[in-house]
């Protein structure tokens, strides 16, 4: 694999690299004929990012030598993140990126070629490994809302750094309702300070949901996707459906795509907020009456079944037997709202015991899996004692 990114692209990949260190400690960087993806997830499987770049965003891209199978791997996020640290100098010093894979010696080779002929070289080194994909399909979520990335990045501004959740709403007169999320104490005295957005329907490109729908995610990552998208002048869309299933963030561009998946909690609690300070009103009862339905056959399935990650190193045998991953979406499976996993706590993601967690397993060859699906990562947890 080789490619050259040349001019003010290279700030553009480095602000993807930016907001995917927000969620993941792994990289998952994968070259396929629709362009380079760049794949992580977080340590308590509950938020899933994705990049593409197409083939057009390169001044030259092969996916793979003639004659040989493009190669997939994993690297620390810490390691790519070091070579696109500084947005500044990308931006000042670097005309040229080239990335390259020497699959001999196991190392991704990242040049940068700086003005006045200065060249830096970093020799990464990466783990073999299968493609990390998640299932899911913004075209079944019942709400959808897209705005330019400007507008909602100015909504989230007065949010403290330090909160960890956001609720996002549809209040009266269809005015969507950003709200800082604060857990509520059964036995705490002090009444938090609760902040809230209000932006009119106006604002919005697409406004696609019913008063009273409210969804709860984690601010973190969503301000990572924000500061890119609105780097880059682009609109975000937001998939969501009943709370408790993922919500889908994507933006889309001629020479890019991108899409994070969020968990949401199961119950966003509207009640535990001051609702004298609140426009959001009460989430309609029937609200799952205008969620999409589902087959029956998968009415037992919990939202673990929404991601599905391969994760283990197999051989090239293993590899031609899995699909071409590309962010058209696939099959979105429901969610059994029943149960909840017990994660242990991951700095800037929500409280363990509320925000359901995204299951991962791993597809292997018929040879290798004699029936289907086996999974590879487990639930997080600790042990007592």
């Amino acid at each position: 694999m080789k490619c050259l990114v040349t001019g003010g692209n290279v700030k553009v990949l480095g602000k993807a690299v930016h907001s995917l260190s927000r969620i993941g400690d792994e990289l998952y960087l994968e070259p396929l004929e629709d362009g380079l993806s760049l794949r992580t997830v977080n340590s308590s499987r509950s938020a899933y990012a994705c990049f593409l770049f197409a083939p057009l965003f390169f001044q030259l891209y092969q996916a793979a030598t003639p004659g040989q199978d493009p190669l997939r791997c994993k690297i620390l996020m810490k390691s790519f993140l070091s070579v696109f640290r500084s947005l500044v100098m990308l931006e000042k010093m670097v005309e040229k990126c080239c990335i390259s894979m020497n699959s001999r010696s196991n190392h991704l080779v990242v040049q940068l070629h700086c003005r006045y002929g200065v060249r830096k070289t970093h020799n990464l080194s990466f783990q073999d490994c299968e493609s990390l994909q998640a299932v899911f399909d913004p075209a079944t979520c019942s709400h959808v809302l897209r705005a330019p990335a400007r507008v909602l990045g100015e909504a989230v501004l007065p949010f403290p750094t330090a909160l960890a959740e956001v609720t996002l709403g549809i209040g009266r007169g269809r005015r969507v309702i950003l709200r800082s999320y604060q857990e509520e104490e059964a036995d705490s005295t002090v009444k938090a300070m609760v902040t809230e957005m209000s932006i009119g329907e106006e604002d919005f490109q697409q406004l696609q949901a019913q008063e009273g729908v409210a969804i709860t995610f984690c601010l973190k990552e969503f301000r990572g996707l924000l500061s890119f998208a609105e780097s880059a002048s682009l609109s975000l869309s937001i998939h969501f459906d009943a709370p408790g299933r993922p919500a889908i963030f994507a933006i889309k561009d001629s020479l890019l795509d991108s899409h994070f998946v969020l968990a949401t909690l199961s119950e966003p609690t509207l009640n535990s907020q001051d609702r004298n300070c609140s426009e959001l009103p009460q989430p309609v009862p029937e609200l799952q009456a205008h969620s999409t339905p589902y087959p029956d056959d998968f009415a037992s399935d919990d939202m673990d079944s929404y991601m599905i990650a391969m994760e283990t190193a197999g051989g090239s045998e293993v590899s031609r037997t899995l699909p071409s991953i590309s962010l058209s979406p696939g099959l979105q499976l429901p969610c059994n709202s029943e149960e909840e996993a017990e994660l242990s706590p991951v700095p800037g993601t929500p409280p363990p015991k509320k925000f359901r967690s995204l299951f991962f397993g791993s597809i292997l060859a018929p040879a290798h899996s004699p029936l289907g699906p086996s999974p590879v990562l487990a639930e997080d947890s600790e042990e007592e004692g």
